[in-house]
């Protein structure tokens, strides 16, 4: 064997064995990495469950402050209750940015009855958001049921003039996704009025967009359009209860007559604010990752639900990485959204001065679905992002949070959506979600406090991810 061999053998021996040394290293490195992760997610739940502070938080929001219906005192209320309790955690920054809102008020109780053969039948009701009022003494007019928005072409003109349109399409009981359910149906709450306007119609009743049949009647958001003043009717939801009551007197007799009185009332836009507080990064303080949730809510319950969980729980983010000794590399904010509810001027606010100023920001989550047992997040992001995500969900597995998959985000950060960003939404569970929203039981005793702690445990867990890991830019994709 020649010694040139012998040479060329060593060679080869010696590169082996640097390359087995840089992968050993190199997984030494990544577990080491895995293993740090584990521990700082783990130090963040403990935290949440055992030194939370994102009920109390709650209960002060929801009992203390109450409704906070943009435009509203209580609003008001709860922009200066937010600012105080994010200055007390100590962060880097808190201010108020201004925003123009709706101002609209339910005004008095709302009253309906069905005209029925031995009398009255009182059933529970309540103005949709937006709703112009109906004339002093109420209105009385024949119901007319229908399905959904399409059924009104189909009767025209003749069979709806001067009639009451009922909306009577439930939502998708075997939708596992109850927000697919949800969205199913919720047009005709939104468009209803001012699709049935353009048929003469006297008014619209809706059935509530409700899975549980109950006697609680829930608001939204409607819409008119571009309908003038003078042809807007008025809308109301009623309870499913008093839904399925309805539709049965309609068929035994169709010719039933029904009275609904409410006294709303629209205003001028009002100055109001969102409410922001920042930890400012320690090597990218220059892009931007926000955690938010809406600070207005309807009138009827105390928006516990809806969004005061939201609310607390981004508070309580920054507030665990204060608490664990964190320091993010990027600066984080978190952002209380003022009138998601029927406006989004928050939002799109937010997004517009973010731009005026050339901000970068690379990663935005939201809490809108209420305060239950989280499952996990969807993510409005492209290919390379969603599959990093993946790659951190063993680090979840042990909080039983399983579910990361591509779909929506959350309606107060998208309008920052562009190609670089990612966004992301907390996924609860659901089912219990709609029994709750927009109703008067939407309120604090509904909130269970360890479904709430383990929700914001686990949004700062992925904050921390994105912060230490980065979002991958869009040239290396």
């Amino acid at each position: 064997m020649s010694s040139l061999f012998l040479k060329f053998n060593y060679k080869q021996d010696i590169l082996k064995r640097l390359v087995l040394l840089v992968l050993l290293t190199t997984s030494s490195i990544a577990s080491a990495q895995v293993k740090n992760d584990s521990t700082q997610i783990r130090d963040f739940y403990d935290l949440a469950l055992l030194e939370g502070q994102s009920y109390q938080w709650l209960d002060d929001l929801s009992n203390d402050v109450g409704p906070r219906l943009s435009g509203s005192k209580g609003a008001e209320n709860a922009v200066n209750w937010a600012k105080s309790e994010l200055e007390k955690i100590g962060l880097d920054k808190v201010w108020l940015q201004p925003v123009m809102v709706p101002k609209w008020e339910r005004g008095a109780a709302e009253r309906a009855y069905i005209e029925g053969p031995d009398g009255r039948i009182e059933v529970p009701v309540c103005a949709l958001g937006g709703s112009v009022a109906t004339v002093q003494d109420g209105l009385t007019a024949e119901i007319i049921e229908v399905q959904g928005l399409a059924d009104l072409e189909k009767l025209g003109t003749d069979k709806i003039k001067g009639k009451i349109v009922f909306y009577n399409r439930p939502m998708q009981a075997n939708l596992i996704q109850t927000f697919s359910a949800y969205g199913g149906c919720v047009d005709q709450r939104y468009s209803g009025a001012s699709e049935a306007a353009k048929y003469g119609a006297a008014g619209v009743i809706v059935r509530s967009m409700n899975l549980r049949m109950d006697d609680y009647p829930h608001t939204g958001a409607m819409s008119y359009g571009d309908l003038p003043n003078e042809k807007r009717v008025p809308a109301a939801a009623i309870s499913t209860n008093g839904a399925a009551l309805l539709s049965k007197m309609l068929k035994q007799n169709d010719k039933t007559q029904f009275y609904l009185k409410m006294n709303c009332k629209n205003y001028e836009d009002v100055p109001s604010f969102n409410v922001i507080g920042e930890l400012t990064g320690s090597e990218r303080p220059k892009d931007f990752m926000v955690v938010g949730g809406h600070l207005d809510s309807w009138d009827l319950g105390d928006g516990s639900h809806d969004d005061g969980a939201g609310v607390v729980q981004s508070m309580e983010v920054l507030r665990l990485m204060k608490a664990a000794n964190y320091t993010p590399k990027h600066s984080i904010r978190v952002v209380l959204f003022m009138n998601e509810e029927n406006g989004l001027r928050g939002g799109n606010e937010y997004a517009a001065v973010a731009k005026k100023k050339g901000e970068n920001h690379v990663f935005a989550l939201e809490s809108d679905s209420g305060g239950f047992t989280p499952r996990g997040f969807s993510f409005d992001a492209d290919p390379a992002n969603f599959a990093q995500v993946e790659s951190w969900s063993s680090l979840f597995k042990p909080y039983l949070i399983h579910y990361f998959e591509l779909g929506g985000s959350g309606a107060d950060i998208g309008p920052l959506k562009n190609e670089a960003i990612v966004l992301a939404g907390l996924r609860p569970d659901s089912q219990r979600y709609f029994d709750y929203h927009h109703a008067s039981n939407d309120t604090f005793d509904a909130v269970n406090k360890r479904e709430l702690e383990l929700g914001a445990a686990t949004m700062t867990s992925l904050m921390y991810l994105f912060d230490t890991y980065g979002v991958i830019p869009v040239n290396e994709r």
